[in-house]
């Protein structure tokens, strides 16, 4: 699979929590040669199934979601041919000042997030992050036209472009959490060259950064035996070293906490180190704040892990994350997937979770 543009195209699409039909089909496109089936529910989550090899008792169901939704703004009102908004999930609000933005009206408009100049600022004012409430995005029209064409709840997106940098490096918007869907793609691909005998829904889900709604709704509609949520990490870099940061183009990292069922950690680490994938631990002592969470808890409970893909800049314009991870992380999946056999459910009981005394 050729990673890089795929990444780049899941990058630059469009899809703000609530509106992810444009990235929906670059997902659908990703995902078609390597499924049985892809089909889009009732929320608007794209979910892809790979049947497994075999018949009756032992073949389970395996889903793995990553949320194709960013983060993005809203209209709230348009002032004399400018536009105020807010936020759709978390903006960093200082990345905003000069941002190019795409307005998602009666026609798609481009625009430009401005504020007051410094120097005409109350002293007390400069050198601080001018509050989003003062920002405004220009489009350039005059104010009879932009009356005409904008409403308040219409969607703003960012407008930039996918950098590729050194040492395989990307940076871009939206890899939070796109880089999880082309993982889920290249285990897609790989499995397409190995025997499994579990039936795999790779789901791209939608409003993770609203709520988690659409893994909710995906997990109770699916009804998986086992769950694997796939997010970003902080990744290390000035300002963000301590304990909570992974590294960089080290693989990814399997979280360790409440979140994760103790002994389907142990068997995603066991199967990375037979394989010689390079993995990292996370500690996660309550809920992880993303898909995981509702996966564990749907229906009568889902024995659920987590793995979490470095990534430095989260929730701002320029998130950047190392390709190799990404491959690295659909391998992992792929070959754990290969793995899973007609007993692999006895291995997740309370009982002989217990025993093992901890994450091992």
């Amino acid at each position: 699979m050729d990673l890089v543009p795929l990444l780049k195209s899941l990058s630059e699409a469009v899809g703000v929590s609530g509106y992810e039909s444009a990235v929906r089909e670059v997902v659908r496109q990703a995902f078609a040669d390597c499924a049985d089936e892809v089909r889009v529910d009732a929320m608007g989550n794209l979910i892809a199934c790979r049947r497994g090899q075999g018949e009756g008792a032992g073949r389970g169901r395996i889903m793995l979601a990553g949320h194709m939704d960013e983060i993005g703004l809203m209209v709230t009102m348009v002032e004399k041919g400018f536009l105020r908004f807010t936020q759709v999930g978390g903006f960093d609000v200082r990345t905003l000042p000069g941002q190019l933005v795409s307005v998602h009206a009666r026609r798609c408009l481009p625009g430009i997030v401005g504020c007051r100049p410094p120097h005409v600022l109350p002293a007390d004012a400069r050198g601080k992050p001018t509050p989003m409430e003062e920002l405004f995005i220009d489009v350039g029209l005059p104010p009879d036209e932009v009356q005409h064409l904008v409403r308040p709840g219409d969607t703003i997106s960012l407008r930039c472009s996918c950098l590729e940098l050194k040492n395989g490096r990307l940076a871009g918007k939206a890899f939070d959490d796109r880089a999880a869907v082309a993982a889920m793609a290249v285990c897609l691909d790989m499995l397409r060259g190995l025997r499994h005998r579990w039936d795999v829904y790779a789901v791209a889900t939608v409003q993770e950064e609203v709520g988690l709604r659409g893994a909710m709704t995906s997990t109770f509609g699916v009804m998986p035996d086992v769950g694997i949520a796939i997010d970003v990490g902080f990744a290390k870099q000035p300002g963000c070293d301590g304990p909570e940061a992974i590294e960089l183009d080290k693989g990814p990292a399997l979280a360790v906490g409440p979140n994760v069922h103790p002994a389907l950690f142990r068997e995603l680490k066991a199967v990375a180190e037979a394989h010689e994938i390079p993995v990292q631990v996370t500690a996660c002592p309550g809920g992880t704040g993303t898909d995981a969470n509702a996966m564990q808890i749907t229906r009568e409970g889902v024995p659920t892990a987590l793995i979490s893909l470095p990534e430095r800049s989260m929730h701002t314009p320029v998130e950047t994350i190392a390709v190799r991870d990404i491959q690295r992380t659909g391998r992992l999946l792929a070959l754990f997937i290969a793995g899973l056999d007609a007993d692999f459910m006895a291995k997740l009981t309370w009982s002989r979770a217990d025993s093992k005394g901890g994450n091992g």
